[in-house]
């Protein structure tokens, strides 16, 4: 049995695993100059350059260090709101941002439990989205597990927790990042930034890469940078 599976047999363990992850594995204490795994962070935290305690929204955060796009920001003063399909990536936010706030769930057009197919506990490509599934099945989910999550409509969320100032938006949703993005009224959220995966690693642009560019296009965001497979828009 692997460390990690002997970890995570019941609760007392799998919070202690939860410590080691964030203060052994990832040097929770230790600053480092980017977190992000495109540099996409450095480019965020320059564009804020001025601007202190300002707000983000982080949908599909993973983890609050690893490849994260938020944590630069935070270290700066920022705080905000993220949202995860995995109750675990929520478990070690409220270890390592307990003044965020931290939610589990998938941003859908209707309220409802909805299948989302794991890779792990701790893995980058846990998805709601069952075409990207079957897409990369072939490389990852090979101890695949299936679980259900709550699905809800953004607007009820920013209604329900009085979210009414956003600078900054990350969305990392696995193959569902335009269904997310158009579940959020720009018009009423004053965002000045958002970051949102556009093209595959290869760097192909992904399916619903003119959708996304149109959409942002309409609400008055222009493109800014891009990194590795996020781009980085701006508000006109």
């Amino acid at each position: 049995m692997s460390l990690r599976k002997f970890f995570l047999k019941n609760t007392f363990t799998y919070k202690i695993y939860l410590i080691y992850n964030l203060f052994i594995r990832h040097k929770l204490f230790l600053r480092r100059s980017t977190y992000s795994q495109w540099g996409e962070d450095l480019e965020i935290i320059n564009y804020f350059k001025n601007k202190q305690n300002g707000k983000y929204l982080d949908i599909g955060s993973f983890h609050p260090l690893m490849y994260s796009n938020t944590c630069l920001l935070y270290r700066k003063g920022w705080s905000g709101v993220n949202i995860d399909l995995n109750q675990t990536t929520i478990d070690l936010f409220n270890i390592a941002r307990p003044n965020d706030l931290n939610l589990c769930r998938i941003i859908g057009s209707e309220e409802k439990k909805v299948k989302v197919y794991f890779d792990s506990l701790f893995s980058p490509v846990n998805t709601a989205d069952e075409i990207f599934y079957k897409e990369h099945k072939k490389i990852f989910f090979k101890n695949k597990f299936i679980r259900e999550v709550i699905s809800e409509k953004f607007h009820n969320i920013v209604e329900r927790n009085h979210i009414s100032e956003i600078d900054f938006i990350n969305i990392d949703a696995e193959g569902m990042d335009y269904q997310v993005l158009q579940q959020i009224d720009l018009g009423r959220i004053k965002v000045s930034l958002l970051a949102i995966e556009t093209h595959y690693v290869s760097g192909q642009e992904t399916k619903d890469f003119l959708n996304i560019v149109q959409h942002l296009k309409i609400n008055s965001f222009s493109l800014l940078k891009r990194c590795g497979p996020t781009s980085l828009f701006c508000k006109n």
